[in-house]
Formats: structure tokens, sequence, C-alpha cells
């Protein structure tokens, strides 16, 4: 796969992330969050912190389940592939906290763990089914 393919994995895959995931944080989880982690909660999200860490997860998305699933022509095992990376990445940030942070609500832990996994797989399997018709593969 050359680079230029590989970019544009990762713009569609970006533009679908960001899709699911503004839906989930913007009118879903928002009361949720505020409620369990209100407390924690900063007033204004720290968008440098917040780029960063969808730059990243975007491009281990695309390393680790869009590519693979692309290049084996398997949206389930991009599927597969992105529900993994999306559970041990979210499960990094919460199992962390439920072990550091005093009172962490495990509901959020699962919450969390839950959403991470269906994020990472759906995103991965959209991306590797427009990945494939837009490459023409």
């Amino acid at each position: 796969m050359s680079f230029r393919q590989s970019v544009l994995l990762y713009l569609v895959t970006w533009v679908v992330f960001f899709a699911v995931d503004m839906v989930w944080l913007g009118v879903v989880a928002k009361s949720f969050y505020r409620k369990h982690l209100g407390y924690l909660m900063a007033p204004k999200v720290v968008w440098p912190a917040a780029i960063l860490f969808y730059l990243l997860f975007i491009a281990g998305l695309v390393v680790f389940a869009v590519r693979p699933g692309v290049l084996a022509g398997s949206p389930l095992k991009g599927l597969l592939l992105g529900a993994f990376l999306g559970l041990v990445s979210y499960a990094t940030y919460d199992l962390t906290n439920q072990a550091t942070v005093k009172d962490w609500p495990v509901v959020v832990t699962v919450v969390d763990l839950v959403w991470g996994t269906v994020l990472g797989g759906s995103v991965s399997a959209v991306s590797v089914i427009l990945g494939r018709a837009l490459l023409k593969l």
C-alpha cells in the first residue's frame, strides 16, 4: 500500500470516527459524564490534549485494524481488530483511573469499555468498506 493510499485511509477513518464519536459525546453521553464525573471535569475541554488523543487513536485504528482489513478484503477483520484496540485503549484509561482516582465510578468504566469497543470496531469496519471503495480494491 502506498503512502498516498495510507493517508487516504487515515482521512476516511478520521471522518468516520468524528461522525460517530461526536454524536456519542455531544448527544448521548454528555449528561452521563457530567452526572458521574462532574466533580472532576474541567470547565472547558483542553483541546490540544483532546486533538493529540484523536490523532494517535485514529492512527492506531488505521495501522492495526483498517489497513489490515483493507488488505485482507475483510470488514469483519477490521471490526474485530478495531474492537480489540478500542477495548485496550479505553481500558488503559479507565482501569488506571479505577485504580488511582478516589471514588472513580465503576459504571463509567463499564460504559467506557463498551463504548471503546463499539467505537473502535464500528469505525474500523466502516472505514475498511469506504477505504476499499475509494481505493478501488
